[in-house]
Formats: C-alpha cells, structure tokens, sequence
C-alpha cells in the first residue's frame, strides 16, 4: 500500500496509526492477545492476595513486560513495582487522562499468546468470610430488626 501526501501529513498532526486503540487503552498500552494476566484495580489494591501468585507467572515468563495503571495511587502499586525489579521484568506506568481502565495491573508479553483465562483469582478459605465477632454490621442489623 503506498502512501500519499495526505497520509504523510495526517500521520504528522495525529501521530502514527495504531492497531485497536479502544484495547490499548482498556489493557494499558498492550492488546489483549498479548495478555498472560490481568489485575483489576480492586485487586491490585489487595496486594497480600496476588502477590505470590502473581511472582510464580511472572517467573514462568521471564521475558513478559508489566503495565500499572498510572491512575492509581504509588502506595498500591509499590509491591509490584518491587517484585517486578527483584526480577528483573520491564514495567510501565500507563496514564490516559481521558479514560481510566478497569485494570490496574496487565502482564503482557510482546507476541500473540491468545490465552483464554486472564484473570487471577485467589481462593479464600472458608472462614475467612465467617464472622464470629458479635459486634459485626450484620448482627446488629438484625438484632434492630427484630
């Protein structure tokens, strides 16, 4: 395909053409072929959840690169940040003023890997959602209903 004086010219006021950028801003910079995980920020901010699990891929793919979302606050992305230098994997913080993605954390590599599942989730055990405190929000709850 051979460009012409106008292509040159819009590629010179708008920057070069890029592939699906609607998934570019949705997965920090990368597209989601790339992805081996993908941390929303809700997630991310409950570090001491993913962090292990997190480190046993990155080590599976040593030549991945980590993209933080940059519109989260450095307090939750500090762990992160850390393992990936122990490691020695690359990161990025991506910041779009105009759209704030979902995710705060995208382990991608550089070629398509079309992995189905990128999601990680942590199974809690059983009593970590019992609770036996009789003050909890619940229990008075009901105590003021009945």
């Amino acid at each position: 395909m051979k460009k012409d004086i106008e292509d040159y010219i819009t590629e010179g006021i708008a920057g070069p053409l890029e592939t699906k950028p609607d998934e570019r801003r949705e997965y920090l910079g990368t597209i989601r072929e790339r992805v081996i995980i993908a941390l929303k920020q809700g997630q991310v901010r409950e570090k001491n959840l993913y962090i292990t699990d997190l480190e046993k891929i990155m080590k599976q793919y040593p030549t991945a690169k980590m993209f933080l979302n940059g519109n989260m606050e450095y307090r939750a992305l500090s762990p992160f940040v850390k393992l990936a230098s122990d490691l020695n994997i690359p990161y990025t913080l991506s910041v779009n003023g105009e759209y704030n993605s979902d995710f705060g954390l995208v382990l991608a590599t550089d070629h398509a890997i079309d992995l189905e599942d990128i999601s990680l989730s942590v199974n809690k055990k059983e009593n970590e959602y019992e609770d036996d405190d009789d003050d909890s929000p619940l229990k008075r709850f009901f105590d003021k209903l009945f």
